[in-house]
C-alpha cells in the first residue's frame, strides 16, 4: 500500500479545524448585554447583582488593568430549539493559549447563586434542553480584567503589574456572548478524533496499530458531510468504534489522573485576586463533578480552603458537599504550598500543623502526602518534618525544570538530613497542566525511568493559576484512553489511591540522600530583600512571642493569646507561598508584604512586651530576657537576668592606613580601603583571610539571565564583575545601639562609607568585648538596574565541603565542580550560618536575614595553599516581573566568626536573629520555663498546646550532627510528659519518654527533631 499518512493526517487537521468543531455549536442567536464597572476593589457579589448596569455591544473594549466588571446577560431561546441542548457561549475577549493569565469570569444566576467559571478554555454554561423553547435566560458575570504580565514575548518589564502604575486603559475586547445549540454527537466526534489524531505520531511509524487508526479516521471523515457536520457526525464516528475498542496492552503503562488546577497563592496576581481564582476554580470544579461520575479533583493548600469558606459561602457549601462525596479532595496538607528552602525549622513545621489541621478541623480527613508539585526545590531537612506531622509521600514536578542535569528517578525514598526517607514521586509526565494530549500520555509513558519495576505514574490533569481546572474535553480524552491500545492506561484516581498503588508494585525503590536541588531559579534566595527580611523577622519574633507568653502564663496566669498567635501564623505561612517569599511576584505583591510584615511585627512586639512586664513584675531593675536557645552574658536560655558585663575592645589606626580592632580574641584589621585585609585568631594563632586577599569585599556583577529575570541567576554573571574598593570614608564608629548587654562599653567599631553607580553603602564592623566575632552592618541605599551585589570573604581554609543551615540542622555541600550535579549547585540556600573548616577550625559567617550564597575553592600559585571564598549575596535588581524590584534602603547584618565549631555557627547564627530585649522590673531573675543542659540540643519552640488545655509543648533537635544525651528540665511541677507529632498528639510506638520527678532524659540521634507535650502537676 503506497504510504498516505501525510495526506490524512493533513486531511484531518483540516477538516476538524474547518468544519467538524465549528459545528460543535450549529445555530446562535446574540445575548443582551449590559456592563457595570466597580468603583475601585472588587465589591461582595450581592452589590454586584443590584448595579445597574449600562448596554454594551459585542467588539466594545472593557475592563482598566485589576478592574472588575459585572456583566448581566439576557436572551430566551428560540422555539425552533425545543427539545435541543442549549448553551450560552461567553467569550469576554479571550485568548485560548493563556488560561490562567488573563481576564477570567464567574458565572452566577440572579439569585447569586454561583454556576461556574469561564476561562479561555471554558467559555461554555449549559442553559438545558428546554421542552418548549421561548425559556428566559438571565446571567449575571462577574469579570476581572487582570492584565496580561507573562506576554508572548516574556519577561518585559511592564507597570502593569501594581494598580497604583498600571494606568487605566481597556484591557479586552468583548468577544462573544450568544445562545448556542451545542450538537453533543458533533463534540463527541472532535473527542474521538482528537484522541486517535494525537495518538497516531506518537506511534512507530511502521506499527501497525498506527495504520489501522490511519485507515479508521480516513474513513470516518469520509462519512463526514462538510455541508451537514452534526447530520453525519454519527455515522463518523460508528467508523471509529473498533479502533477506540481495542484495549491496551497489558504492559501498558498506569497513569493515574488527578484532576488539578495548580493555583499560586499570588504571583502575577495579588492576594486579593487569588481568593475569587480559587472561587471560580471550585465552582468549575463542582460543576464538572455533577456532570461526570468518573472525575475525582484535588485541591491541596488550606489557605485557599479558608478562602473560599470566608469570602463564598455558597461555593463552600457545593465544595463541602464534594468532599462527603469523597470526589473533591483535600490535598497535601500544608497552609500553602510553600517555598521549602528558606522557610526557618518551626515555619516549615507549622505549614503541616495548620494545613493538616485544617483539614482535620474541616473534614476529619488525614493526609498523608505533601503536594508540591511548584516549589523551587527542597531542603534536605524537610523528609523529617513530613514524617514528623504524620505524614509519608510526596509529590512534586518541578525537578523536571533542572537544566542541567535530569534526575534518575521518577519514584524513589527521598532520605533527609536525620535518616528519614519519604515514598516521593515525580510525575513523568512532566507537567502539572496535563490536558490529556496524546503527546503528554505518550511522554509520560517513554519517559517513566522506573519501567521493569514499577508501572503506576500520576498525572495532575487540569488549567491552573485560575485557568479553569479540569475541563469536559479532558475528562472526555481520559476515558478514551482508560484501556485504548497503543495508549498508557488512564484512570481518575485520588493521590492516596495512587501513592497505596506505587508503594505496593514497588517495594524497594531507590534512595536518594540529601537535598533535591533544582537547578534553576537560584536567583530566588536573594530577589526581594525586604519580603525575605520581613519573614525572618516574622519567624523570630514568634519565637519569641510563644516562649514569653507560655513562660508568663505558667507563671502568672497571663492569658495565652491563642487566637492572635494562631492568626499572625498563618498570616506569615501564606507570605512563604513560592512566588512570594522567593521574590518572584509582581511588585504588588511585595509592597503589600512589607505593610503586612510590619503589622506583623508591632502584633508580636506588643505580646512580647506584655509577657515580658508581667514576667519581670515591679521595680526599676534592668532584666535582660534572653530568647536564644543558649545562655549568654550569665542570662539563660529562655530566661532573665541581670547580664555579667565584658571587659573593653580597643581601637587603634593600622600602619599604612586603616584600623586594627581588638578584644584578646581576635584582633582585625581594616585597611584604608575598608577591607578586612586580616581576622587573627589569637588563641589559635590562626590567620581567617586568605593570604593577599581581603575580605568583606563588595562585589558587583552584570544580572540579566536569559530568562525568568526575578527567579534565575545564570552561571555567565561570575564573567564579568567589579570589586568595590574605592571608599568615601573610613573613621571611628560610635555605635547607637550596642552589640549586647555588657557590649556597650569598650565596643570597637570602623564606619566605612562607599559609593558606586546610582547607590551608597554604609557598613560598620564593630568587635565587642569577649566576642570572637566580627559584626558588619551594613546599609545599602540600592538604586541599581540588573545588577548582583555580593559580601565576599576569601577564606585560609582548605575544605572540599562546607555546611549550611536547613531546617532542624544542617546540610554538607561541595566546595569543588568535579561533577555537573555539583558545579550546578552555583548559588544555594542556607538560613542563619555557613561553615567552612578543617580539622579543629572553621570559620562562619552568620545572617539575620540573607539566605542566597556561593562557595569557591582555588589553589594558590606561590604556595599551593587553598583559598575557600564564601560569598553572601545580598541584592538585585531584575526588572520583571517588578521592574523597580529592591531600589530603596536595606540593612543586613552579618557576622564573622574564626575558630567556630558547627556549635559556635549555630550559637551566633541565633544570637545575629534574637537580640537581648531590657526590661525594667524587679530584681529577681526569670527562671526559664524549660531548660536543657547540653548546648548540642536546641530548643525551637517553647508553647501552650494548641488545644487549649494548658500544657506546655516543647520541640527541640541534635544541632551538631552528633549523638546527644541531655536531660530537660520543666521550670514547673511535672506531672506527665509524652512525645508527640508536629500537631502535638502522642505517637502510636513511638519515643518512650523517661521522667523523673520534673526532668525528662533523653539520648538524640543526629539531627533527630523531638516534640515534648508537658503536662503541668
Amino acid at each position: 500500500m503506497h504510504d498516505d499518512r501525510g495526506l490524512v493526517e493533513a486531511r484531518l487537521k483540516r477538516v476538524l479545524d474547518e468544519r467538524i468543531r465549528p459545528a460543535v455549536y450549529s445555530a446562535s442567536v446574540p445575548l443582551d448585554v449590559a456592563v457595570w464597572n466597580a468603583p475601585g476593589e472588587p465589591v461582595p457579589v450581592a452589590e454586584g447583582l443590584a448595579a445597574e448596569p449600562s448596554p454594551i455591544t459585542v467588539g466594545t473594549r472593557w475592563g482598566a488593568p485589576w478592574g472588575t466588571s459585572w456583566f448581566r446577560v439576557t436572551g430566551t431561546v428560540p422555539a425552533a430549539w425545543a427539545g435541543r441542548t442549549v448553551e450560552a457561549v461567553l467569550d469576554l475577549g479571550f485568548d485560548e493559549n493563556m488560561p490562567g493569565f488573563q481576564c477570567e469570569g464567574l458565572v452566577y444566576r440572579p439569585d447569586g447563586t454561583p454556576v461556574k467559571g469561564l476561562n479561555p478554555r471554558n467559555q461554555w454554561v449549559r442553559i438545558g434542553a428546554p421542552a418548549e423553547g421561548g425559556e428566559e435566560v438571565r446571567l449575571h458575570i462577574e469579570a476581572a480584567s487582570n492584565p496580561v504580565i507573562l506576554d508572548y514575548h516574556p519577561f518585559l518589564p511592564t507597570e502593569l503589574g501594581d494598580k497604583e502604575t498600571a494606568g487605566t486603559e481597556p484591557q479586552y475586547r468583548l468577544a462573544r456572548m450568544d445562545l448556542a445549540v451545542f450538537e453533543e454527537s458533533v463534540w463527541q466526534l472532535v473527542m474521538d478524533l482528537e484522541v486517535l489524531g494525537e495518538l497516531m505520531p506518537e506511534l512507530p511509524a511502521d506499527s501497525a496499530r498506527r495504520r489501522e487508526i490511519l485507515r479508521a479516521v480516513d474513513r470516518a471523515l469520509d462519512a463526514v458531510d462538510l455541508q451537514d457536520v452534526p447530520g453525519t457526525a454519527a455515522a463518523a464516528r460508528a467508523r471509529l468504534e473498533q479502533v477506540l475498542a481495542t484495549p491496551a496492552e497489558p504492559s501498558a503503562h498506569r497513569i493515574s489522573a488527578v484532576g488539578h488546577a495548580h493555583i499560586d497563592s499570588a504571583w502575577l496576581w495579588p492576594l486579593r485576586e487569588t481568593v475569587r481564582k480559587v472561587a471560580r476554580t471550585t465552582s468549575n470544579m463542582t460543576a464538572l463533578l455533577e456532570d461526570e461520575p468518573d472525575f475525582v479533583f484535588a485541591m491541596s493548600q488550606a489557605q485557599q480552603w479558608a478562602w473560599v469558606k470566608e469570602h463564598r459561602p455558597e461555593v463552600w457549601a457545593k465544595v463541602k458537599k464534594a468532599v462527603a462525596d469523597g470526589r473533591f479532595v483535600p490535598a497535601g496538607g500544608m497552609w500553602v504550598e510553600s517555598d521549602t528552602n528558606m522557610p526557618g525549622s518551626e515555619a516549615m513545621a507549622r505549614q503541616f500543623v495548620h494545613g493538616k489541621r485544617f483539614f482535620l478541623d474541616e473534614f476529619g480527613i488525614e493526609n498523608d502526602e505533601a503536594w508540591l508539585p511548584d516549589t523551587f526545590g527542597f531542603a534536605a531537612g524537610l523528609p523529617q518534618i513530613i514524617k514528623a506531622a504524620g505524614s509519608k509521600w510526596l509529590l512534586t514536578q518541578k525537578i523536571s525544570w533542572s537544566q542541567t542535569n535530569t534526575f534518575p528517578h521518577h519514584t524513589f525514598r527521598w532520605e533527609g538530613i536525620d535518616g528519614t526517607r519519604i515514598l516521593t514521586h515525580f510525575p513523568p509526565v512532566d507537567t502539572y497542566n496535563c490536558s490529556m494530549k496524546g503527546s503528554e500520555i505518550a511522554h509520560a509513558a517513554r519517559n517513566f525511568k522506573d519501567k521493569g519495576v514499577a508501572r503506576h505514574s500520576l498525572a495532575p490533569t487540569g488549567w491552573g493559576d485560575g485557568g479553569g481546572g479540569t475541563t469536559r474535553e479532558m475528562v472526555a480524552k481520559a476515558a478514551r484512553m482508560r484501556d485504548l491500545e497503543g495508549a498508557a492506561r488512564v484512570v481518575w484516581e485520588t493521590p492516596e489511591a495512587f501513592f497505596t498503588k506505587a508503594e505496593a508494585e514497588y517495594a524497594d525503590p531507590p534512595v536518594w540522600v540529601g537535598e533535591l536541588y533544582l537547578e534553576l531559579h537560584r536567583a530566588t534566595l536573594t530577589s526581594q530583600a525586604r519580603t525575605k527580611q520581613g519573614n525572618r523577622r516574622s519567624e523570630h519574633l514568634l519565637r519569641e512571642a510563644e516562649l514569653w507568653a507560655a513562660t508568663a502564663a505558667v507563671r502568672t496566669g497571663f492569658p495565652y493569646p491563642y487566637e492572635r498567635l494562631d492568626r499572625i501564623w498563618k498570616t506569615v505561612l501564606l507570605h512563604q507561598f513560592h512566588d512570594i517569599l522567593p521574590g518572584s511576584s509582581i511588585a504588588w505583591v511585595h509592597r503589600e508584604a512589607e505593610r503586612t510584615y510590619a503589622a506583623v511585627a508591632e502584633q508580636l512586639n506588643a505580646v512580647v512586651d506584655a509577657a515580658q512586664r508581667a514576667l519581670a513584675g515591679d521595680g526599676t531593675a534592668e532584666l535582660v530576657f534572653n530568647s536564644a536557645p543558649h545562655a549568654r552574658h550569665g542570662v539563660p536560655a529562655g530566661g532573665a537576668a541581670r547580664p555579667v558585663g565584658g571587659g573593653a575592645a580597643h581601637l587603634r589606626p593600622r600602619e599604612g592606613g586603616g584600623y586594627v580592632l581588638g578584644n584578646g580574641l581576635l584582633r582585625v584589621e581594616i585597611d584604608e580601603r575598608g577591607l578586612v585585609v586580616s581576622a587573627y585568631d589569637i588563641g589559635a594563632d590562626r590567620e581567617t583571610v586568605a593570604p593577599g586577599a581581603a575580605a568583606n569585599l563588595l562585589q558587583l556583577h552584570p544580572d540579566f539571565p536569559n530568562m525568568w529575570d526575578a527567579w534565575d541567576v545564570d552561571a555567565f554573571y561570575r564573567n564579568t564583575g567589579t570589586d568595590l574598593v574605592e571608599a568615601d570614608l573610613v573613621e571611628p564608629a560610635d555605635l547607637v545601639e550596642p552589640a549586647g548587654p555588657g557590649e556597650g562599653t569598650g565596643t570597637a567599631a570602623v564606619r566605612i562609607v562607599r559609593s558606586f553607580g546610582s547607590s551608597r553603602v554604609t557598613q560598620v564592623l564593630s568587635l565587642a568585648p569577649g566576642a570572637k566575632r566580627l559584626d558588619i552592618d551594613t546599609e545599602v541605599d540600592w538604586h541599581e538596574t540588573e545588577k548582583f551585589l555580593k559580601l565576599a570573604f576569601p577564606l585560609d581554609v582548605h575544605a572540599e565541603r562546607y555546611a549550611s543551615e536547613t531546617q532542624f540542622g544542617h546540610f554538607h555541600r561541595a566546595t569543588h565542580t568535579n561533577t555537573s550535579w555539583e558545579a550546578a549547585k552555583f548559588e544555594a540556600c542556607n538560613h542563619r550560618f555557613v561553615h567552612i573548616g578543617e580539622p579543629g577550625w572553621g570559620v562562619a559567617l552568620v545572617t539575620d536575614s540573607t539566605y542566597g550564597h556561593d562557595v569557591t575553592r582555588t589553589v594558590r600559585a606561590a604556595d599551593s595553599g587553598t583559598t575557600t571564598t564564601l560569598r553572601a549575596s545580598l541584592l538585585r535588581a531584575p526588572r520583571f516581573p517588578d521592574p523597580g524590584t529592591d531600589h530603596g534602603v536595606h540593612r543586613f547584618r552579618h557576622a564573622l566568626a574564626p575558630g567556630a565549631t558547627i556549635g559556635d555557627a549555630v550559637r551566633e547564627g541565633y544570637r545575629v536573629n534574637l537580640p537581648e530585649r531590657r526590661v525594667t522590673g524587679a530584681d529577681a531573675a526569670v527562671a526559664p520555663l524549660v531548660a536543657v543542659d547540653d548546648d548540642a540540643v536546641v530548643v525551637t519552640a517553647v508553647k501552650l498546646a494548641d488545644d487549649g488545655g494548658g500544657d506546655v509543648v516543647v520541640r527541640f533537635h541534635e544541632s551538631r550532627g552528633g549523638r546527644a544525651r541531655a536531660t530537660l528540665t520543666a521550670g514547673f511541677p511535672l506531672a506527665g510528659a509524652v512525645a508527640t507529632d508536629l500537631l502535638e498528639r502522642p505517637v502510636a510506638g513511638g519515643r518512650t519518654v523517661e521522667r523523673t520527678g520534673d526532668t525528662v532524659s533523653l539520648a538524640l540521634r543526629p539531627f533527630e527533631l523531638v516534640t515534648l507535650r508537658l503536662t503541668r502537676a
